[in-house]
């Protein structure tokens, strides 16, 4: 019986066209990807600034495993917490303007780790709709009253944090969101966390490295302040190229959740090899203003060159810029129409996505070309005509 149920499930899956493919590339992360023997322009991966395959990276990655090794061996409270990981905590603090970083081995860990150490049955978050799933995980691990908002509706927020008698409060978003591009309204939030003395959660993985002075993240892009009821988590396998995750805040916050974050306290530490590639990255992300700025003019070009289509782009200012299509099976035709012409562009459909708002999601990348870009415009134009 148990069996049978899967099979209808998958069976389910595949009717609504719902059903998650993979595909194994050949080659490294970049532009171009080598699948089943074919070569593709790639516009599917979150390596928003190119750096993923950089020498820069590759050569510290080397360095840092003849010094270090490949393995930590253990847990950071144990004996796995190397120079290399405490020398990219510091420096990470710094880069984003808090007074201390903690690494996590990734964006999915870091947030539940935060959550859950923050908040407990007797306590309230609040979360935006379009959250992550990593922080609607978090939210249910908590245990805590889960209040979630219409999205980035700050009026909405408001009336839900006067109403709750939450011994202590948690406002839960993401900075960038990741299948709508659109930027979280951060200031107005701040300014909630502070009348209703609440903890603000940001979660920043497409945001850091791509927005902001320097690549210094979402909170930069707006000028906030290290603000010490917020907590900032940044992911590091995206714009800076490796893997692993960050958050950063208050000295005493990150002490706390050393002390109380299972998915930190739990888990081996990442290899030093990622921390000393990382290290490179973010000179390399302090330093990217030419990426940026050629990330910018990609996705202008994308936006001017199907204005006037069919295709509707969301008002996104990030690298991803989704096209929702709407229906399941159309979205996975069109996906599968440009992958038969070259071009990979992944499918995004629920519950990934609200029903009935099934999408192209496309990733620009500062590797990208523009020439590149404009294959994709004009077979998006072609295909909005048939």
């Amino acid at each position: 019986m148990i069996w049978e149920e899967l099979e209808q499930e998958l069976d389910r899956l595949q009717r609504d066209g719902l059903q998650r493919r993979r595909r194994t590339l050949e080659g490294p992360c970049g532009p171009l990807a080598r699948v089943d023997g074919r070569t593709l322009i790639s516009f599917c991966s979150n390596d928003y600034l190119g750096l993923s395959a950089h020498p820069a990276l590759i050569e510290a990655a080397c360095t840092g495993a003849r010094a270090w090794g490949v393995g930590s061996g253990a847990s950071h409270l144990v004996s796995g917490h190397l120079t290399p990981h405490a020398e990219l905590e510091a420096k990470l603090a710094d880069f984003v303007g808090f007074p201390r970083a903690l690494l996590f081995s990734t964006g999915y860990m870091a947030n539940l780790g935060i959550v859950p150490a923050l908040l407990g049955r007797a306590d309230a978050v609040f979360a935006d709709r379009l959250n992550h799933a990593s922080l609607i995980d978090a939210a249910q691990l908590a245990r805590a009253d889960h209040q979630r908002y219409p999205h980035c509706d700050l009026a909405a927020l408001e009336r839900l944090l006067a109403n709750s008698q939450a011994k202590r409060k948690l406002i839960l978003t993401d900075a960038v969101f990741s299948m709508d591009g659109d930027l979280a309204p951060l200031p107005g939030l701040l300014a909630l966390a502070e009348r209703y003395d609440a903890w603000l959660v940001v979660d920043d993985a497409h945001g850091f490295g791509v927005l902001g002075p320097r690549g210094r993240g979402s909170l930069a892009h707006f000028a906030l302040p290290a603000a010490r009821r917020l907590l900032y988590m940044g992911t590091l396998g995206k714009a800076a190229g490796a893997a692993g995750a960050f958050v950063a805040g208050d000295e005493r916050v990150i002490a706390w959740l050393m002390q109380r974050a299972r998915t930190y306290i739990f888990t081996t530490a990442a290899s030093p090899l990622i921390a000393v590639a990382l290290s490179a990255s973010l000179d390399l992300i302090a330093r990217g203003d030419a990426l940026r700025q050629h990330l910018w003019r990609l996705t202008a070009q994308l936006r001017d060159g199907l204005a006037g289509t069919r295709w509707r782009l969301l008002p996104s200012a990030s690298a991803i810029q989704p096209v929702v299509v709407g229906d399941n099976q159309t979205t996975v035709a069109l996906a599968d129409a440009l992958y038969e012409r070259g071009l990979w562009v992944p499918a995004i459909r629920p519950p990934t996505v609200p029903p009935g708002t099934a999408r192209l999601r496309i990733s620009l990348s500062a590797a990208h070309s523009s020439e590149q870009v404009g294959l994709l415009v004009d077979n998006l134009r072609d295909l909005a005509c048939g």
